[in-house]
C-alpha cells in the first residue's frame, strides 16, 4: 500500500495548487497515517470492527486519488421531498452544488480552501489520511445573532463511475455567539465497494445551537467513517441524531469538547441491521469545566448475521465539579447470528459529579408478542409493533419537530 499511496499523493498535489507549506502539512499528514496505517484489532478502540481486515476483505487494493476535473450530473430524484431545505451535493467527494437560497446571504460566509490546522488531540490514522488526501476544505461560518431559517441538508452520493476508490471529504463549520444550525447529513450511495472517509470540525461559540442528524438508511456496498470534532464554548447545545442502517460498514465518531459553563451535549442513536451488515457509534464527551452536561441514549435492532458496537466514553477533569452525564445503550437481538458488543466508560477526576452508564441486550419478549397475537395481530406484526415502540424512545428525544417527523417517515415507523 506504501508506494500505492505515495504515488496517488504526488498526483494529488501536482493537481491541487497548493502552496509549499501546505503541501508540507499535508506530507506531514500522509507521514503519520503510513506510520500508522489503516486501524486494525490490535487498537483498543478498533477491536470489535477491524476496518483494515473489512477493507482488504471487501475492496482488496484501494486507489487514493480522484480527478476532481471534471463534474458529475446531479440525479434531484436524491433530494428529500416535503421539506424545504438548503443544500449542498458531494458526488464522488466532489461538491457539485452549493445552495442557500432560503438564507440572507449576508449572514453566512462560505470560503474554500485548502488551509489545513494539525490541532485535534484526538485524531487517528483516519484523521490523518483526510487531511492528506481531501481536496478542498469548505468552511462554513453562521454569524452572529443568526439561525438558518431552513435546515441545511448535506447529500453524500456515489455514481457508478468509481470503484475500489478512497474518497475524503472534509466541511468545518463556525457557529457565532447567539446562531444556530439544523444539518442533515444524507447518504445516498449507488457506487460499490468504496471506502468513504469524512471529517467534520464544529466550532460552537456562546449560546450557539447545533443539531446534526446523520442518515444512512439506503442500502449501499461501501465502507464510511465519519468522524465529528466538536468545540462547544459556554451555554452552548449540540444535539446529535444517528441512523444507522444503510451501509455494509458505518463507523460515526463523535469527540465532543464541552468547554464553556452550562454547555451541552446529547448524542442518540438507532441501529437497524441485517445481513452481513457491520456498523458502530464511538462516542466520547469531553466535559473540561464545571457546570456541563451529556446525554447518550443509543439502541440497535439487530437481524441476521448483523453486528453493532457501541463504545462511549464520559471524561469528567478534575475543574469539571457539578457535571450531569448519562449513557445508556440496548439491543433486541433477532437472531442467534446477530451481535451485539457495549463499551462503556467513566474516567473521573472531580467528586461533585452525576453520572452512570448502562448496557443491556436480549431479545423481543415472547409474551408480549403472545399478548399482541390475542388482540388480533400476527406474529409479523406483533414484533412490529413491539420495534417500533422501542426505537420510538429514541427518535422522541429529537427536539426539532419537522425534522422528527422527517425521520419517522424516512424508516416507516408506525405508532
Amino acid at each position: 500500500m506504501t508506494g500505492q499511496i505515495k504515488t496517488d499523493f504526488e498526483k494529488t498535489v501536482k493537481t491541487s495548487g497548493l502552496s509549499v507549506d501546505d503541501i508540507e502539512l499535508k506530507k506531514k499528514f500522509l507521514d503519520r497515517f503510513i506510520a500508522d496505517g489503516l486501524p486494525s484489532r490490535k487498537i483498543e478502540n478498533w477491536k470489535f470492527l477491524d476496518i483494515n481486515q473489512i477493507i482488504q476483505k471487501n475492496i482488496g487494493e484501494l486507489s487514493f486519488f480522484n480527478d476532481y476535473s471534471s463534474s458529475n450530473k446531479i440525479d434531484t430524484s436524491i433530494f428529500i421531498s416535503g421539506l424545504e431545505h438548503n443544500k449542498i451535493v458531494f458526488i464522488n467527494g466532489k461538491v457539485e452544488k452549493i445552495d442557500f437560497s432560503y438564507e440572507e446571504k449576508e449572514k453566512i460566509e462560505i470560503n474554500e480552501s485548502f488551509k489545513l490546522e494539525d490541532k485535534l488531540e484526538n485524531s487517528n490514522s483516519l484523521v490523518d489520511l483526510n487531511g492528506a488526501f481531501s481536496s478542498k476544505i469548505y468552511k462554513i461560518l453562521i454569524k452572529k445573532d443568526y439561525s438558518l431559517k431552513k435546515p441545511l441538508i448535506v447529500y453524500h452520493s456515489t455514481n457508478n463511475k468509481i470503484k475500489s476508490k478512497n474518497i475524503n471529504l472534509r466541511l468545518e463549520f463556525k457557529l457565532e455567539q447567539n446562531s444556530s444550525l439544523r444539518l442533515i447529513d444524507n447518504f445516498n450511495h449507488t457506487a460499490e465497494q468504496n471506502f468513504i472517509n469524512i471529517f467534520y470540525n464544529f466550532d460552537l461559540k456562546k449560546n450557539a445551537v447545533l443539531k446534526n442528524f446523520k442518515v444512512d438508511k439506503i442500502q449501499n456496498k461501501n465502507i464510511t467513517y465519519s468522524y465529528n470534532n466538536i468545540n462547544q464554548a459556554e451555554n452552548s447545545i449540540s444535539e446529535t441524531f444517528i441512523l444507522s442502517c444503510g451501509s455494509s460498514f458505518l463507523k460515526n465518531e463523535i469527540n465532543c469538547n464541552l468547554i464553556g459553563k452550562y454547555s451541552s451535549a446529547f448524542v442518540n442513536g438507532i441501529f437497524l441491521l441485517t445481513d452481513n451488515q457491520q456498523h458502530e457509534i464511538r462516542t466520547i464527551i469531553n466535559h473540561l469545566v464545571e457546570n456541563t452536561k451529556s446525554y447518550q441514549l443509543i439502541k440497535s435492532v439487530l437481524g441476521k448475521k448483523s453486528k453493532a458496537v457501541y463504545q462511549g466514553k464520559i471524561f469528567v477533569n478534575s475543574e469539571a465539579q457539578k457535571t450531569d452525564g448519562y449513557q445508556l445503550s440496548k439491543a433486541i437481538l433477532l437472531d442467534e447470528t446477530s451481535e451485539f458488543n457495549a463499551k462503556p466508560e467513566l474516567e473521573i477526576y472531580a467528586d461533585d459529579v452525576k453520572c452512570s452508564h448502562g448496557s443491556a441486550s436480549g431479545s423481543l419478549d415472547e409474551n408480549s408478542i403472545f399478548y399482541l397475537m390475542t388482540r388480533g395481530l400476527n406474529y409479523h406484526q406483533s414484533k412490529e409493533l413491539l420495534i417500533n415502540g422501542y426505537i420510538l424512545e429514541v427518535i422522541e428525544k429529537i427536539t426539532d419537530s419537522e425534522i422528527k417527523n422527517l425521520i419517522k417517515n424516512i424508516i416507516g415507523l408506525k405508532e
